[in-house]
């Protein structure tokens, strides 16, 4: 796990959209948190700058004390699941959260049982469990 921090984290768009402002936050290893707000209030982008998929205007981005404002998405060492269209509908739920896992190289390989292990894990934690072997068509929305 890891421990990640936003400070004074702030995005405004070319069209003068402020989608985010000054916005401060300590996740902490092992914490469970969730974002909630209407539409608009900033939830997605905010974690599309942690993900490194938008660039904060000002602010800091810090994952396990480190700044990773400036790294391109594949080194900050996490991934984003969009609500909607992320899920391969040829896949379970279990495949499509392994996928992931499953496309690592190199040293942060994991081994099959420790994909099945961290698999189990989320799935428990995302109240998942008994989904594993269904696809995403027999799913309804909250699922």
């Amino acid at each position: 796990m890891v421990e990640v921090e936003f400070s004074g984290l702030t995005k405004q768009y070319d069209d003068g959209t402020l989608a985010v402002k000054g916005f401060d936050l300590e996740i902490t290893d092992g914490e469970f948190l969730v974002l909630v707000g209407p539409s608009g209030c900033g939830k997605s982008t905010t974690l599309r700058m942690l993900a490194g998929l938008e660039t904060p205007t000002e602010g800091t981005i810090r994952i396990d004390g480190a700044v990773v404002n400036h790294l391109p998405p594949g080194l900050r060492g996490l991934g984003m699941v969009f609500q909607s269209y992320a899920l391969y509908p040829h896949m379970t739920v279990g495949r499509n959260l392994s996928f992931g896992l499953m496309k690592q190289r190199g040293e942060e390989r994991l081994s099959e049982d420790e994909i099945k292990e961290r698999v189990l894990q989320a799935a428990g934690i995302l109240d998942l469990s008994d989904l594993l072997e269904k696809k995403p068509k027999e799913l309804s929305g909250g699922q």
